[in-house]
């Protein structure tokens, strides 16, 4: 165990560590990026989730796209993403999410949803609709799916992964300890067999782990030996920031040094690959983990 000063949020509200420090989105390519999602009507994960890489990844070209609306059903107390009742989708949609993916000339795509819980399928039709257009118009296009919590209807599961994507993500988010007060509408064994089935479906599984939430470090530990366990080839770990005052307040900024000592531990525990680092999150270099 590295031992490394505590710094608590109430000492870093008015400075956040240098090392969370992040570049203003701009260049050409982000704002050929930007046209193209607002032409399309296109809602992505990088501006709902308010994520500190937009800038970087959306002047490589790239984005991971939202499918299913921008509302979500459930009431996450880390999540930047509006909650609420979610209007009816867009049937349409996969076209357009396909046309986009096909006009940026993306190598690797991420697509991703809000949860839409009150949906008999949740939403799965819509997710194999999209990634079956997205191979038709872009053939080499490698996907990842980043796919949300179905409450055990593993028929929907079955559905969404099962339209010929290369890496299926679905995130645990924080340690089982912290679940009710971070994921209260979820379930940590839950996702843990969810991701289970996606492996045993023969599928890339992946997941994230947002840190600074006031996990112990051998609670993170045990996570990755949990995942492991469940078949789980790919692990993200990043530090936690809170969007607005009205979401949970970060527990501690998380030094990078630990973050690589985490990521050391992961592969020593089994995981083929793992992202760790401050500013890392579930789509962070994503092109990288599908032939890990």
């Amino acid at each position: 165990m590295i031992e490394l000063p505590v710094i608590s949020e109430s000492q870093t509200k008015k400075k956040k560590p240098d090392w969370l420090r992040v570049k203003l989105p701009l260049g050409k390519e982000y704002a050929k990026v930007r046209k193209l999602v607002d032409e399309h009507k296109l809602n992505t994960i990088c501006e709902s989730g308010s994520c500190p890489n937009m800038g970087e990844c959306w002047g490589a070209g790239t984005a991971t796209f939202m499918i299913l609306g921008n509302v979500c059903t459930r009431s996450c107390s880390f999540c930047a993403v509006a909650t609420g009742r979610p209007p009816e989708y867009d049937e349409d949609e996969p076209r357009r999410v396909a046309e986009a993916i096909q006009l940026m000339q993306v190598k690797h795509a991420v697509i991703t949803s809000v949860n839409r819980d009150e949906l008999k399928d949740r939403g799965a039709e819509i997710w194999y609709n999209t990634v079956i257009e997205t191979k038709k118009l872009s053939p080499e296009t490698t996907i990842e799916t980043l796919i949300p919590d179905v409450k055990s209807n593993w028929d929907a599961l079955y559905r969404m992964i099962s339209a010929g994507q290369e890496v299926v993500s679905h995130n645990v988010e924080t340690v089982e300890r912290l679940y009710r007060r971070v994921r209260p509408q979820a379930k940590y064994h839950r996702s843990l067999e969810q991701i289970k089935l996606t492996k045993a479906f023969g599928k890339r599984t992946k997941t994230g782990i947002m840190l600074g939430l006031g996990e112990k470090e051998e609670e993170v530990h045990r996570a990755m030996d949990d995942l492991v366990a469940h078949g789980c080839d790919i692990l993200t770990l990043g530090q936690y920031l809170q969007p607005t005052r009205r979401h949970i307040e970060v527990a501690e900024f998380i030094h990078p040094e630990q973050f690589e000592a985490y990521r050391e531990a992961g592969l020593e525990r089994g995981l083929k690959y793992v992202e760790s680092g401050p500013l890392v999150r579930s789509s962070y270099h994503a092109e990288r983990h599908v032939n890990v």
